[in-house]
């Protein structure tokens, strides 16, 4: 029940900016350590990888501990108390909406033909160097963030919540803003936030394939091309550093018949990257909002069959 509730509010009312989100209390939880175990520890490798190691553990103890005493004591007010704030925190740990009002606001700067504005827009949802792109890069860069974000913003989240209720969504929330702050192939990150990258990529494995294979039976759902989408999920679903990216990435560019991906510039560096999906006809504003509909369709099916194994589950125990 607090599932649903989450997902149709979150449907409604997406992240309103002013309100308090409970994410950026556990990112400045991450900031404040990070500064306390850099003061603590030696700045060497061996340091940095102790105190990425420790960062870890205290944002788990904090993302999950938190809600848990949360919801006990609110238990202990009375059931309807406990109904009612897991499912605002299960409507927190959802993005849907606000994927897709950040995302259409790049897709309306470029129907009124307002390059300038869809460049800032894209800006904003993008962690690569958006002052080079062409109009053509900028839909790519905003489909491959509501792909990409498919995954970890929507599907995983859901997942989590399914199985473990708003707690261990939490605890996934955590380490995906970790990975988000210091997960980084950097200088300054590259042994301090290893292990939060580590731990990103475990608890984003099965996730970001379920999301996939949940874009390809929404592609079927909604009448689009998903015999492409599981030929290029299967073939380009690697195309990435990172085990998981490609993978909700590949079944979107293979749905929608456009290529993604490709070499891109990074705090003023350029890096090579490999193209997801083929170059069958250039990408357009449109895709974005087909983007946006897989989405949609794969967090409603998801929902779906998660609620579903629920259900199985119970009646087996």
């Amino acid at each position: 029940m607090r599932l649903i509730i989450g997902v149709l509010v979150d449907r409604l009312l997406g992240d309103p900016q002013n309100w308090y989100h409970p994410v950026r209390t556990i990112g400045a939880w991450i900031r404040w350590w990070e500064k306390v175990l850099r003061r603590l520890l030696p700045a060497d490798r061996g340091g940095e990888l102790l105190g990425g190691g420790l960062l870890c553990a205290v944002t788990l103890l904090f993302s999950g501990g938190v809600p848990a005493l949360l919801l006990l004591l609110a238990h202990r007010i009375h059931p309807v108390c406990s109904l009612v704030l897991g499912s605002v925190m299960c409507w927190q740990l959802l993005a849907a909406k606000s994927l897709r009002d950040e995302s259409m606001k790049v897709y309306d700067a470029l129907r009124e033909g307002d390059v300038e504005k869809a460049r800032y827009a894209v800006s904003m949802i993008v962690g690569r160097d958006t002052e080079r792109l062409t109009e053509e890069g900028i839909i790519r860069a905003a489909v491959e963030t509501v792909a990409e974000n498919a995954s970890d913003g929507v599907i995983a989240p859901l997942c989590y919540i399914a199985l473990g209720g708003p707690v261990l969504g939490f605890l996934y929330k955590g380490i995906n803003t970790m990975d988000s702050m210091v997960g980084y192939h950097n200088e300054k990150y590259e042994y301090f936030g290893r292990a939060a990258a580590r731990l990103d990529d475990a608890a984003n494995f099965i996730p970001s394939r379920f999301s996939a294979l949940l874009m390809v039976g929404a592609a079927f759902v909604l009448r689009m091309d998903w015999r492409n989408g599981w030929r290029i999920f299967l073939r380009d679903r690697r195309n990435h550093k990172s085990p998981n990216s490609a993978q909700t990435e590949a079944a979107c560019a293979g749905i929608l018949g456009v290529r993604l991906a490709g070499d891109a510039w990074y705090f003023g560096k350029l890096v090579k990257k490999p193209y997801i999906g083929d170059d069958s006809r250039p990408v357009e504003a449109e895709d974005i909002v087909r983007a946006n509909r897989l989405m949609y369709a794969a967090e409603w099916l998801g929902l779906v069959l998660a609620l579903g194994a629920g259900t199985v589950i119970r009646l087996i125990w």
